[in-house]
């Protein structure tokens, strides 16, 4: 087998080879597997996600970049959130500067705040989500929480900025402009459960929620790249 049909069958076995690890970690967190099988395939899965990003984007390098640097710094998010006392904060601060990544990564074809509409629509539901986890939030974690959820917002509303905009413009990196988009109503639907399950009351089987929509939400923000 010659190098380019190798690379080429590895590419496609990647999604299968992240989906199988996604699941042994979900499985270990929810009791199926042992525990301990979490602290390995829950970085391991983030670890495929950035493999699957690092060659795409070669058209878009800047971007490239930002997104890679996302990417790295929510596995670094994972790390910490393997111990979720001790390591809550330095994991909300290591996921807060992936979405600042990905915000500028998300600015480079669309400026940012480009359609107000959909600023103020995640401006609502941003609210709606804090006004409901408020009472939970300990108040030496309000403040870092805030910012956490203005970034977070950010972060996907400029990602379906992006998105609309290429298809007003009939752009053609439309269809990975409404991956980004996706991505980022999936980060919004992961983080949410999260704080719920956090701060509100638990939810039965919580790490299969928050884990299956956060890889999703990181593959298609990964997607966003053009293939080679």
């Amino acid at each position: 087998m010659n190098p380019p049909e190798t690379t080429t069958r590895l590419r496609r076995a990647w999604p299968l080879l992240a989906a199988v690890s996604g699941a042994a970690a979900i499985l270990s967190f929810i009791g199926a597997l042992p525990a301990v099988l979490g602290f390995v395939f829950k970085p391991l899965t983030t670890l495929l996600i950035i493999g699957y990003a690092w060659p795409r984007g070669a058209n878009a390098p800047k971007q490239r970049r930002l997104i890679r640097l996302g990417l790295i710094l929510s596995l670094a998010g994972d790390i910490f959130l393997l111990w979720p006392k001790e390591g809550f904060l330095p994991g909300l601060v290591a996921f807060l500067l992936a979405h600042l990544a990905y915000i500028a990564a998300f600015c480079v074809p669309a400026r940012l705040a480009a359609k107000p509409w959909v600023f103020g629509l995640y401006a609502l539901v941003a609210a709606a989500i804090l006004s409901a986890l408020w009472p939970g939030v300990p108040g030496a974690l309000r403040v870092p929480v805030v910012a956490y959820v203005v970034c977070l917002a950010t972060m996907a509303a400029q990602a379906l900025v992006w998105w609309r905009s290429s298809v007003a413009t009939r752009a053609s990196d439309a269809s990975l402009a409404r991956f980004a988009g996706l991505g980022g109503v999936l980060f919004m639907a992961s983080d949410s459960l999260l704080a719920i399950n956090k701060f509100a009351l638990p939810l039965p089987l919580a790490s299969l929620w928050i884990l299956l929509t956060y890889w999703l939400a990181q593959w298609c923000i990964a997607s966003a790249l053009r293939a080679r």
